[in-house]
This record gives structure tokens, sequence and C-alpha cells, in this order.
């Protein structure tokens, strides 16, 4: 506790008034953007296996963290011990095959428990829920927001019967995007391109893999590979725009083969 109240200390600082400008003027709504985009470079950190930046990265997301909490304070809203009490409480009571004498053999069954005290929750709280997707905040980024609209789903019985049902969806989905851009109506090929990728979403969740983090790791390995193809034609003093395809396939198999050997070094 030591540690984190003299980063509260610091931001107290920072928002008095021989502080800083900046500092003293943010609201949770504004310090809410710099916080979602330390989440992402957290995320970024994470899936390239960077320990060193992961690290300070999570020091940076609990620094934003502090900050909005501190704001609460400053209100009289709430302390940043009602926030640890509350959310204490919350996960005792959601997991009474630890506390309590709650049995639990399935991951199923675990499932069932959380969703059945979470319900209980809301409705202690005065929520009326009209739909199972009511809990699903709409702010959400669209990949995050698509596993967590099937997820809501699933909870309600709504499901494919197996992960090869998934795929075959997958794959007629696709097919009907060729359909659409072949008609030429953009409209039609977006929306078939977004149930492509909702699809594929459920094949993730099916498979145990978050979409998440699995497109963050192809996205940092396909940069990853880019830039030592870059590096490579650099030195060459050889400009990509002006190979040929067979030309580029060869530079790009050989940054491929050096990262997937850099990747099996370090990990």
């Amino acid at each position: 506790m030591e540690k984190i109240d003299t980063l509260f200390k610091i931001i107290q600082t920072l928002r008095g008034e021989n502080g800083c400008a900046w500092d003293r003027v943010q609201t949770p709504e504004t310090m809410w953007k710099c916080l979602a985009e330390e989440l992402y470079e957290l995320e970024e950190a994470i899936a390239k296996r960077d320990l060193l930046n992961t690290c300070e990265e999570l020091g940076d997301v609990l620094f934003q963290f502090a900050f909005i909490m501190e704001i609460f304070n400053e209100r009289g809203d709430f302390t940043f011990s009602d926030v640890v009490e509350q959310v204490a409480k919350k996960m005792i009571r959601r997991h009474p095959h630890v506390y309590e004498y709650a049995s639990i053999s399935t991951k199923e069954e675990l499932d069932i428990q959380w969703n059945k005290i979470k319900a209980e929750e809301k409705k202690e709280n005065g929520c009326k829920r009209e739909s199972a997707l009511d809990d699903v905040p709409k702010g959400m980024p669209s990949l995050l927001r698509a596993l967590k609209v099937s997820k809501s789903a699933v909870k309600e019985g709504f499901e494919w019967d197996s992960i090869h049902d998934v795929l075959d969806t997958v794959k007629e989905e696709i097919q009907e995007f060729e359909s659409a851009l072949e008609s030429g109506n953009q409209d039609d090929a977006s929306m078939e391109l977004g149930d492509i990728l909702f699809t594929l979403v459920n094949a993730a969740r099916f498979a145990d893999i978050h979409p998440e983090t699995a497109l963050a790791g192809a996205t940092a390995k396909f940069e990853g590979r880019f830039r030592l193809m870059e590096n490579e034609l650099r030195k060459k003093d050889i400009k990509l725009a002006s190979l040929s395809s067979d030309r580029k396939e060869v530079f790009w198999s050989r940054a491929k083969n050096k990262y997937k050997g850099k990747l099996h070094s370090n990990f």
C-alpha cells in the first residue's frame, strides 16, 4: 500500500495549486482516453512478449487508473478504499467454491454459477434486464464487443453444435462476400465481410482463443517480418515498390524465416 500511496501523492501534487496546468484540468472522461491508449500499448507489449516494456506499460496503466481514481476522490464521490472493498467483496461472493462450500467440478458449472450470481447482483441493484445483450457496452471496440455479444447469446442457449459448424459457416460467409464483391454492391460487401469477422470471433471463442490476443499476435508477427524485409532492402538500396511479385516473395520468405528463428531463440 505504501507504493500506491506514493503514486497518489504524485497525482495530488500534479493536480495541486503549484502543479501542472494540464493535469489540473483533466476529468474522468478525458483521462479515460489516455487509459484506453495505454491499454492498447500494454496489449502490444504482451503480444510481443516484451517483458521490460510490459512492466513499463503496466505502470502507465496503473498511473492512469490512479489518476481517474484521485479525481473521484477529490469530488468526494468515493475513495480508493471503497473501490478495493467493493471489488474484494464481489470476487469473494462470486467464488463460493473457494471461500464457502459450493462444489464445482467442470468449467460449465463454474460459468453457470458465475452468471447466476452476477444476475442476482444486477437484480438486487434494481437493474431491469430486457435482453441478454443489455450488459454489453456499446462503446467497446468492435472485435471485443462481438465476442461479448456472442458469449451473452451463448449463455441463453444460442450456440453452434461444434467448431466445425462454425468453420462451415465461415466458408459460407466467404462465398457470400465473394458474391457481393462480384455484384459491385459496396454496402452488401461490407456487411458480408462483417459476417466473416463475426463468425471468426466465434471460431476463436470455440477454440478458447481470445480474438484480440490472436490478432495482436498476428499483427506483431507481420510487423516484425515486414521490418526485417525493409531492413534488408534498405541495405541493398532496393525500393519495395520496384520489385516484381516473384522478387517480393523471395525477400518476404527470407524475412519470415529469419523472424521465425528469432522467435524460437527468444521464447
